[in-house]
């Protein structure tokens, strides 16, 4: 099964000193999307850019396609 992964976003978001609870009371992200991303459940290209702003990265900082044979890996 293919996928997209957010764990490079968690690994930007440590580099940058970037928390979770920052991103929830300084910057208004949504709980439910932190959630979301956690689950590498789809969002929207506006969370997806908004992330990019706030992180001040380019999308691949973010996410990754991992295609179905090393999806199960």
């Amino acid at each position: 099964m293919q996928m997209i992964s957010y764990e490079r976003l968690w690994e930007t978001m440590r580099a940058k000193g970037v928390t979770q609870y920052a991103l929830i009371h300084t910057h208004g992200v949504s709980p439910a999307q932190i959630t979301r991303l956690k689950r590498n459940e789809s969002v929207s290209t506006h969370t997806i850019e908004m992330f990019c702003r706030l992180l001040s990265c380019r999308v691949e900082d973010i996410m990754e396609y991992i295609p179905g044979d090393q999806a199960a890996e």
